[in-house]
């Protein structure tokens, strides 16, 4: 007798789906960690969407770390070595110049690897039970960068 397709177990683990879950969250540490820097270093005028990225960031994090506390995973709040690489870059252009809408190319480029992890922990196996949430974060960054598109 063959197994349904829907019934077939998963070839993922559930440590997988933890692994990409917890790398997400260390990306959006990471990007949270430099726009914490751009709002203290931008320009007046652009003062306001680097706080819009810092505040989705943080909500992300926040969301992310009581998914994976729920899961029995433990949370590294302080991101990785990227942390302090996006804490550095941000103050040293600060330093030689203006933190403004021409860094708009650096964040969406940022925000490529924080989109890829969202992908990633979404085909990594299993998510029903915190689907929606993952997809709802996804659409919010994905909303924040279209709302920001005519900036460069």
């Amino acid at each position: 007798m063959k197994t349904p397709e829907t019934a077939r177990p998963s070839a993922v683990t559930p440590t997988e789906v933890i692994d990409a879950l917890a790398d997400l969250h260390t990306r959006t540490v990471d990007a949270l960690a430099g726009y914490e820097k751009m709002v203290e270093k931008a320009e007046p005028e652009f003062r306001p969407v680097a706080q819009q990225f810092r505040d989705l960031h943080s909500r992300h994090a926040a969301q992310l770390a009581s998914l994976l506390t729920s899961l029995g995973a433990s949370v590294d709040a302080d991101g990785s070595f990227m942390a302090t690489v996006n804490r550095t870059v941000v103050s040293l252009r600060a330093f030689f110049d203006e933190i403004d809408e021409d860094v708009m190319d650096n964040i969406r480029s940022g925000e490529d690897h924080v989109l890829r992890a969202f992908e990633s922990v979404l085909a990594s196996g299993p998510t029903q039970p915190y689907h929606a949430d993952l997809m709802a974060m996804r659409e919010d960054l994905l909303r924040l960068l279209d709302a920001t598109r005519h900036l460069d």
